[in-house]
C-alpha cells in the first residue's frame, strides 16, 4: 500500500470523509511554509496599504486602520498546497473579497484579477472565483493574527484552489479584461490551479 493510500485509509478510520482529499494529496495536521522571498517586516503597519485597482469605476486604497474597520467573516475550510499536502478544518477570518470588489465597483469588461504582493509576487485568477463567500482577505488564523510566514498582516483565501492561488501579503487586486500568468504560472505552473482535478502544472 502506498503512502497516499495508507494516509486515505487513517482518514476513513478517523471518520473522515476521503473524498475530502483531493487526488494526489495526503492530509496532514502540520502547516508547511513555502513562499518567495524573505518575511516583510511592517513595523507599526501606518504605511500598510491595500488597494483595488483596473476596470473599476472607483479606485480604492485602504490603510490599516480602514481595513479592519470593514465586516468581516470566519471561514472554516480545507486546504490544498500544490506541493501534496492538505489540511483540513482550518479558521481563518477576514474581510470578505466580493466586498471588498463593491467597494470598487468592477466594470463590465473586467474578467480576472491580478492579485500583487510583497516582492513583485503575483497570481491571476477569474473574477469569479474572488467572489466566492470563503474568498476572504484574511487577517487571522485560527483565531490569532497571522505569523509573518503565513502573510501578516492580510493575505488572501481562495480555498477551492490550490494554496498559491491565496497570497501572501496581499497589497494589490488588480481587474482586468483577461488572464495573464503570474508568478509560479510564468515557472510552469497551471493557470487556474483545481486541486480536484490536479492542476499543477500548465499541461495538466
Amino acid at each position: 500500500m502506498s503512502f497516499f493510500d495508507r494516509n486515505r485509509k487513517h482518514l476513513a478510520e478517523r471518520g473522515i470523509d476521503p473524498a475530502r482529499l483531493p487526488p494526489g494529496q495526503y492530509s496532514t495536521d502540520r502547516f508547511p511554509v513555502l513562499h518567495v522571498g524573505s518575511v516583510p517586516d511592517y513595523g507599526d503597519l501606518s504605511g500598510w496599504t491595500f488597494r483595488i485597482t483596473g476596470l473599476v469605476e472607483r479606485e480604492v486604497e485602504l490603510g490599516w486602520d480602514e481595513f479592519t474597520a470593514l465586516p468581516t467573516i470566519d471561514v472554516t475550510t480545507d486546504i490544498h498546497c500544490v506541493t501534496k499536502w492538505s489540511k483540513f478544518d482550518t479558521v481563518w477570518t477576514g474581510v470578505p473579497i466580493a466586498a471588498l470588489l463593491d467597494l470598487a465597483g468592477p466594470l463590465p469588461a473586467a474578467t480576472h484579477v491580478m492579485q500583487h504582493a510583497e516582492f513583485g509576487y503575483a497570481a491571476n485568477l477569474p473574477l469569479a472565483d474572488l467572489t466566492d463567500p470563503k474568498a476572504i482577505v484574511a487577517t487571522t488564523f485560527g483565531g490569532e493574527p497571522l505569523a509573518g510566514e503565513h502573510g501578516f498582516p492580510a493575505r488572501t483565501l481562495v480555498p477551492h484552489l490550490y494554496l498559491w492561488k491565496s497570497v501572501k501579503w496581499v497589497r494589490e487586486l488588480e481587474l482586468r479584461s483577461g488572464d495573464a500568468p503570474g508568478f509560479w504560472e510564468q515557472n510552469g505552473y497551471h493557470m487556474y490551479g483545481d486541486p480536484f482535478l490536479e492542476q499543477r502544472f500548465t499541461n495538466d
